[in-house]
């Protein structure tokens, strides 16, 4: 049971609430503790005021005068206390019943109707010498009357602490219950989708809330969810493309070679040459898909070197500025003087090659396509961007991924090798598009 992780959660915020009720009823003894250090303090000074009153009442009249000392007497009951007063003998010479039975009884009534909202302590009376000039003149014993208002004080305390702490502590375990499974329930959602995820449900998602931790974990898996399920449905769709641009030639050849097994067609050098050409393709698309799997595998050995980026481009639009023209479409170079960047030459002309070509199809007659340059932090930018036909936004994230076409034409393999090569200069790539107004392809390789 204790597996359980909402159990685990649950435990943890119960055993925090304890702690924090448990430090609340620790915290209310020890202010109680030193409230009545306090008190029993307070009530010392007043005994010391007493037997101060008393030494000075016996020096005044040179012995103890019964008298005068019921005064002290009654004051002592005011302030708390329950007294006898003994001489140096042992005798007794006035304790507090007597003291009150002196008084009228007016006086009387007013005075125990006092002494009634104080309680006895315990019945143990402590001994406090007196003393006058050095001179032992009797004994004082004090049994200490605590006030009423005190015992109802600490009783309501306790009251108000144990109604708290059942109040509370149903507060706590129900919030705990609560959060324990607010806590839990998105974290079961997860592991129920990661578990369909394993068994090849790429459809299943998990429903967010709020804007905490468990909420960006669960949309970072629903991400990854939609990539897998996109890449389940390119995976498909590469075997379609794969079976169909290798289908294509090989029924072309095999359709010409039975035509001339049966005699329909004749063999003669216009129709080897048909051949040839279809086998031609055939070769072209083993070699893509070649030149393909050794990119993607790193096996390219890249021959990094300084390389000034003008001259370079300027020398790449010049050779193909003539294949532009001839469509009617401008090419443009925009590159600042003393750009040197490393890289492989021939690896970076096969770039820009690739996404000239791909600017090229895209154009129309009288567009424009534009290499520019820029430095930005440690990175250089080489943006190729054209004013074609752009490409549709659904088919916008997956142009990289090999074997997808966006239109008509062409392996869909070319970007692919473009990807694979940036990345082998430790670089990246990224393509936006407008459709029908364009599209920017944006190689950055680090400086």
């Amino acid at each position: 049971m204790l597996k359980s992780l909402w159990i685990k959660f649950f435990l943890l915020l119960i055993a925090v609430s304890v702690i924090a009720l448990s430090s609340a009823f620790l915290l209310r003894e020890l202010m109680v503790s030193d409230f009545r250090e306090y008190l029993e303090g307070e009530m010392e000074d007043r005994v010391y005021w007493v037997t101060a009153s008393l030494e000075s009442k016996y020096e005044k009249y040179s012995g103890w005068d019964k008298q005068h000392i019921v005064e002290d007497t009654v004051w002592a009951l005011m302030l708390g206390f329950d007294i006898k007063l003994y001489d140096t003998d042992g005798t007794l010479v006035m304790d507090t019943e007597g003291a009150v039975n002196t008084l009228s009884p007016l006086v009387k009534k007013r005075v125990m109707a006092i002494s009634e909202l104080r309680s006895v302590e315990n019945n143990r009376f402590l001994p406090y010498a007196l003393f006058l000039g050095g001179k032992e003149i009797g004994r004082l014993e004090v049994r200490f009357l605590r006030p009423l208002k005190e015992t109802v004080f600490i009783g309501r305390s306790n009251r108000l602490l144990l109604i708290s702490l059942m109040t509370l502590g149903g507060v706590a375990i129900f919030l705990s219950v609560i959060f324990s499974r607010m806590l839990t329930n998105p974290i079961k959602g997860l592991t129920d989708a990661v578990v369909a995820i394993g068994e090849g449900d790429f459809k299943k998602r998990v429903a967010m809330s709020g804007k905490d931790e468990i909420s960006k974990l669960s949309n970072a898996f629903n991400k990854m969810a939609h990539t897998l399920e996109m890449q389940g449905s390119l995976r498909k769709k590469l075997t379609s493309n794969i079976a169909h641009e290798l289908r294509t030639p090989i029924s072309a050849v095999r359709g010409e070679l039975e035509g001339m097994m049966d005699g329909f067609i004749p063999v003669d050098k216009e129709h080897l040459q048909s051949l040839y050409a279809e086998i031609g393709r055939l070769r072209n698309i083993i070699e893509g898909i070649e030149e393909l799997s050794q990119a993607e595998a790193s096996s390219l050995t890249l021959n990094k070197q300084p390389l000034e980026l003008r001259p370079f481009l300027k020398n790449i639009v010049e050779r193909y500025k003539k294949v532009f023209h001839d469509k009617g479409v401008l090419l443009e170079l925009q590159c600042e003087e003393k750009f040197i960047v490393n890289a492989d030459p021939d690896r970076l002309s096969q770039i820009i090659l690739n996404l000239l070509s791909n600017a090229l199809k895209a154009a129309e007659k009288g567009g424009s396509v534009w290499i520019k340059t820029e430095k930005k932090k440690q990175e250089a930018i080489i943006e190729v961007i054209d004013n074609g036909n752009g490409i549709k936004q659904e088919d916008l994230p997956f142009i990289f991924e090999r074997f997808y076409k966006a239109a008509e034409g062409g392996l869909g393999i070319g970007l692919t090798i473009v990807r694979e090569l940036i990345e082998a200069h430790g670089g990246r790539i990224t393509a936006s598009s407008e459709y029908g107004k364009g599209s920017i392809f944006t190689v950055s390789l680090p400086l």
